[in-house]
Parts: structure tokens; sequence; C-alpha cells
């Protein structure tokens, strides 16, 4: 039996660093708001600045360049549908493996939504996306490229690189989900090839409910609320000090130590493979954030196996959180080219900044149980 409360779901959201917590709190004992000029409300406004420019150091941009939204999703939607319209693009293209917030954003433009596959190991096909640009070039259209850095559910590093050198020097845009890059690899947004990119803080130890968009000076009237003009005129309504201030430092924290995180993830991949030799690790092949192990064991279904661990005290997932409580086969599994079956058997572990040594150990305690009550009933639970 593993100990009680083992949260291994960090991909879908961090827990709250405690200085993040101090700054939430001593925020919310304040009184004003941030666009008064008296006293009340510049020391808020000082809150939100500094938020700022912690948000900005971390991801390698301009404190300029950040404005604060509600969540990512948010972020993205403002990115995609506005830029589609600032750059008057004829299509959007995603790639088959994106979170819903790209995914749902791009088919709220209204425009053609061209899809780009993802190789067996979890990569964006870069001829595929080769190609479409050169399309759309020889009929003179711009498209709009929205993209993620890491799959939040694979752990998979897309090239970005690549993707940037295709996309950066043409008449196209390029949008960037960096989620779950944020923290865990080094940003430069400043100096990068994207138009604007998406950022969250509840990934990395702030609250939910704040968001950011980074944004380039060249898209300066992409907005979707423009209201009484804060956050640049890009996101009018009075911003939240508190969640600003939090967010920023959760930004300031020490970073996730990365190494560690893969040292307890390799931990539960060898333990798997000794455990369940049919064992399958989704995009082993290719470079992956190294806190996160996406894989299935034949025949171990997620939601009973999900059931189990959480009976027994550990926080698992089957893959996005975002997905209105559906425990079933993921799609980025199955744009990988993964059977039905076998994606219906996927589970997620993933670590973070105060997972212990000992959880990767518990987990396949945990997991080892399950297996046998499965070899010998036939259920996971």
């Amino acid at each position: 039996m593993a100990k009680e409360s083992i949260y291994l779901d960090h991909n879908a959201t961090a827990p709250l660093r405690p200085e993040a917590r101090a700054a939430l709190l001593d925020a919310l004992g304040l009184t004003g708001n941030p666009s008064s000029v008296h006293a009340h409300g510049r020391k808020l406004r000082d809150l939100i600045e500094t938020g700022r420019a912690q948000v900005a150091k971390l991801a390698g941009a301009e404190p300029r360049q950040v404005v604060f939204t509600g969540s990512a999703t948010e972020a993205l939607t403002q990115a995609i549908v506005g830029g589609a319209k600032f750059f008057s693009a004829g299509a959007i293209v995603v790639s088959a493996g994106e979170h819903a917030a790209v995914s749902k954003a791009a088919e709220a433009t209204g425009l053609p939504v061209w899809t780009v596959a993802l190789d067996a190991d979890g990569r964006i096909d870069l001829d595929q996306l080769r190609a479409l640009l050169q399309e759309a070039d020889d009929q003179e259209i711009s498209l709009l490229v929205a993209v993620h850095w890491v799959n939040n559910e694979t752990g998979v590093v897309q090239p970005i690189g690549q993707i940037s050198v295709l996309v950066g020097p043409t008449r196209h845009a390029l949008v960037i989900d960096a989620v779950q890059a944020l923290g865990k690899l080094d940003l430069d947004f400043a100096s990068s090839a994207a138009d604007m990119m998406a950022i969250s803080g509840h990934k990395i130890g702030a609250p939910a409910g704040i968001g950011a968009l980074l944004v380039k000076g060249h898209c300066d009237t992409i907005r979707l609320i423009p209201g009484g003009g804060q956050e640049q005129g890009r996101r009018g309504g009075t911003e939240s000090a508190a969640l600003i201030s939090a967010f920023g430092a959760a930004a300031a924290a020490p970073l996730i130590d990365i190494a560690r995180a893969s040292d307890l993830a390799a931990q539960v991949e060898k333990g798997l493979r000794a455990l369940a030799a049919d064992v399958v690790i989704f995009g082993e092949a290719a470079p992956r954030i190294g806190n996160v192990v996406n894989f299935a064991v034949p025949g171990v279904k997620n939601a009973t196996a999900m059931m189990s661990l959480d009976l027994m005290g550990l926080s698992v997932s089957a893959g996005s959180a975002c997905s209105s409580g559906k425990v079933g086969a993921s799609h980025v599994l199955i744009a990988m080219g993964i059977n039905r079956t076998l994606a219906e058997c996927a589970l997620r572990v993933s670590f973070g900044w105060n997972s212990e040594a000992g959880d990767a150990a518990a987990f396949l305690g945990a997991f080892e149980t399950i297996l046998a009550r499965h070899r010998r009933t036939g259920q996971a639970a």
C-alpha cells in the first residue's frame, strides 16, 4: 500500500509554491485599484510591474512584452483569433497533437485549419509543415502557425528551432504554446522568431487563474478585450495584482530540478520494465522533458487503474486534465499512430518541484499491486 496523498500529476498543475502563497496573501491584504494614481493604487501597480519583470526574466522577454491574462487558454485564444485578423491569415496551421486551447481557438477563427501530422515518436512532421508553407506561398496567402513546444501528455520536445527557421523569415506568423516549457527549458522570447508565446502560472507553482501572452512589438494592435485600456490596451479589466504577484514570485523561485525529476521518472521507467515486459513508453525515442512518463501496459485500462491508484493515495492522470473529466484514448497518442485499445491503457506520471525521493518507489509498489490483480482477474481494479 502506498503512502497517503502522493501527487504525481505536476503536468496538470503544480502544487502552490510557498513563495507564491506568501505573495498572494500579502497582495490580498492591500486595498486599491492598480490604475488609480493615489498611494494605495501605486502600491498595487508596483506589485504588478515587479511580477511582470519576474515573469519576463524567466521567459527571456522584455517586461513590456508580457501581457497578463486569466489563463494560457485565454492567451492562446487572443494570439490565434486576434492574430489571424492582424496578420490577415488565410488559414491556421496546427499540429495533430495540440492542446484543445490551440485547436479550439484555431476553429474559432472560422478559417481553414491545416493539420500537420505527428510521427510515431510524437514529433511534428517538418516535411509536411514545409510543404504547407510552400503551398501557401504558391497561393500567396499568409498562414498563422500555432504549435506547442513541449507536449503536455508525453513530454516530447518539439523541434521549435527548426520550425522557427521555416516560419520565422517568411510572410507567415508563429504562435508558440510554451506552457510546459516555462521553467523547464531556457526560453528566449525576445530573440526568438515567435510573434507570440503563451505561458501559464499554475504550471510552475502559481495559483490557477493567471497566465500571460508574450507579444512582439509589431503585434501592437492585437486585443480581444478592449475595455479600459489595461495591459497596454490589449486586455481590458482591472488586473489582479494578487495573482500577478504570485505568478511573479513563482517565476522567481528556484526552478524545477529537472535532473532530480528525470531521475525519478527514470526509476519509474526502469521499474515498469521490470514489472511488465510488454510495457510501452510513449515518445521514448524522441527528446523529452525528463519529469514525465506516459506509458501503457496492454490490457490494463487507464480508467480503472487511475481509480485504483487514487484509492491507494496516488494521483496520476491519463493525459490532458482539460478534457471535462473524460478518460479514454488520448488524441495525441492516436495522432502518433498508437492503436485505440493501447491508447486507452495510457497513464501519465509527472514529477515536479516538491516531488520526493520515495515517490517513484511508492508508485511502482502501487502499480505492482494493480498488475497482480489484473493478472489474477483480468481487470485493473
